[in-house]
């Protein structure tokens, strides 16, 4: 089955279209007042209106409070919501009872023994999506365009989500070596930070879909 392929922090129309064109599965939409990706909820709404019916909505949330998971579910109506902070395993349960909608959680990965921690989501999370790990110093929890080594996941049980530093470049590569189900790109698909590039939209998701349909590589 092809890889799907999430384009995440888009803040216009066009290049929700532009992703929905190219092939994309899912695009993502930050509300996190702290990323350079960040849209208000009423620029969400928008947003996700134009991706109805031509590519699924993702929501992504860092430590929200119930004023937002109820703003974004009443007003944005996501396919997704992606919990990209620190939210325990009821946290996820709570808010995935508040909204009826599936929900993603991240896992920040710096080595192996990170990547037990997706038990802990087990039967709660719809996906897990195993990111990069933050420097501790670092303002952002994702987007940082920083990849972390890929056989750490060695031990993961798919299906499941990867991200961190992914580029048109080197997406086949962690595919094949992941086995991951779906990818989901951010800063390797812009020209500067927050303006995504089309061309590079499009590559991204012509090497990911090309990749997927080999064989998985063997751990050294």
């Amino acid at each position: 089955m092809p890889v799907k392929v999430k384009i995440c922090g888009v803040r216009t129309p066009a290049i929700i279209e532009e992703s929905a064109r190219a092939g994309a599965d899912f695009v993502g939409l930050v509300l996190f007042e702290k990323s350079p990706r960040h849209v208000e909820l009423e620029e969400a709404r928008v947003l996700a209106a134009v991706a109805r019916g031509k590519v699924r909505s993702v929501a992504v949330l860092v430590d929200p409070d119930d004023e937002l998971v109820a703003g974004v579910a009443a007003r944005v109506r996501p396919d997704l919501i992606q919990l990209h902070g620190n939210e325990t395993p009821e946290r996820v349960s709570a808010i995935k009872a508040m909204t009826g909608l599936p929900v993603m959680k991240a896992i920040p990965v710096a080595g192996t023994a990170d990547v037990s921690r997706a038990s802990d989501y087990a039967g709660i999370a719809d996906c897990i999506l195993f990111d990069a790990k933050a420097a501790p110093d670092a303002p952002l929890a994702g987007g940082n365009g920083v990849p972390f080594d890929w056989q750490a996941l060695a031990t993961a049980r798919p299906p499941f989500a990867l991200s961190g530093g992914l580029t048109p470049e080197t997406v086949g590569d962690a595919i094949r070596v992941t086995g991951a189900s779906l990818v989901d790109v951010s800063s390797g698909v812009e020209r500067a930070r927050g303006e995504k590039d089309p061309a590079l939209v499009a590559s991204f998701i012509r090497a990911a879909k090309a990749a997927s349909l080999e064989p998985r590589a063997k751990a050294s």
